[in-house]
């Protein structure tokens, strides 16, 4: 291990991060400052805080930024909102169902010119079309070589199974402009525990790769997260540019008492030397009633390495430290 690899192996953040904050979404923008947005317990808001430093979100002022409807579409469990700077502007990717359906959701984008994204107005720009119309969900989105992309879960009803991967280029932030392709769908013993899940992605570009992190199976403690990988010069609308990884990359560890970590962010350190990653895991494993509506995925945070062959060594989820 090289000096630089066992430094960061021996820092630990404050952790959890931030309580009863699952599917965490943190950039460091531009402005130097680190931008924090999540699923709230009664799904019912959208949420920014903002700080100078990781740590010192945990204690941030909230600003609620978007209040669900009080009846049709977007007003019924609103789930992890992603918040990211396209063009000039910020953008909150989120899903939401309707109250008179509550699981029936579908991805919903809003937009804010403002520089400060906790102030200004937020505007909707409506819902994600897709190719077609069923269960969606965690949107993210990234650049790479002059065109933005679009990659997110949903249930292909021809396809046994949850949510599959999906990814399409974007001729604006709310609208795919290509068809979508498969990427990724549950196939491994450790992806279907539960549920059939691929959900939750976040892109991460290094060593001349794209790296994809998701999350699979049922959201207790056999959630786990797994890793696709391509090459940034491949054509990333085609399948077979993807490769998947047949083992999870991050996953429970009984030894800290941290259980089913996954749907991941990534950030860097303060002074940008440190690759950070964000997730949302328990300290406990057994849950009472419906794994949905236990409040307690806190958002956490750990500096994670490189292995010798460029790619990403997430190691284990450490132990909860103040």
């Amino acid at each position: 291990m090289n000096t630089q690899a066992s430094k960061q192996s021996q820092t630990q953040l404050r952790n959890p991060l931030i309580e009863q904050r699952a599917d965490p979404w943190v950039i460091k923008h531009t402005d130097g400052y680190y931008y924090f947005t999540g699923s709230v317990p009664q799904y019912d808001r959208i949420e920014l805080r903002r700080s100078r430093t990781i740590e010192g979100l945990t204690d941030a002022d909230k600003v609620v930024i978007w209040n669900q409807h009080e009846s049709g579409p977007m007003s019924k469990n609103i789930w992890a909102p992603e918040l990211h700077f396209i063009a000039g502007k910020w953008y909150v990717y989120f899903a939401a169902a309707r109250s008179d359906s509550p699981f029936k959701h579908r991805m919903y984008v809003i937009e804010n010119e403002s520089a400060n994204p906790l102030e200004g107005e937020w505007k909707e720009k409506g819902q994600i079309i897709t190719d077609w119309d069923s269960f969606s969900l965690d949107a993210t989105s990234f650049e790479h070589n002059g065109e933005q992309f679009l990659v997110w879960a949903q249930q292909d009803p021809a396809i046994q199974g949850n949510t599959n991967l999906y990814i399409a280029t974007m001729s604006n932030p709310w609208t795919l402009k290509s068809k979508q392709v498969l990427i990724s769908k549950p196939e491994f013993d450790w992806e279907v525990i539960g549920f059939m899940v691929n959900e939750g992605a976040a892109v991460l570009k290094r060593n001349g790769k794209i790296y994809m992190t998701f999350s699979g199976s049922a959201t207790n403690h056999n959630y786990a997260m797994g890793l696709l990988t391509a090459s940034d010069s491949d054509d990333l609308l085609d399948p077979a540019s993807w490769v998947k990884s047949q083992s999870p990359v991050f996953m429970s560890n009984p030894a800290t008492s941290q259980y089913g970590p996954g749907h991941n962010s990534f950030t860097v350190s303060e002074d940008g030397e440190q690759d950070i990653l964000v997730y949302h895991a328990r300290s406990y494993k057994e849950i009472e009633g419906d794994p949905l509506f236990d409040p307690n995925r806190h958002a956490r945070a750990k500096v994670f390495t490189w292995n010798d062959d460029g790619t990403p060594n997430f190691g284990t989820p450490p132990a909860d430290k103040e």
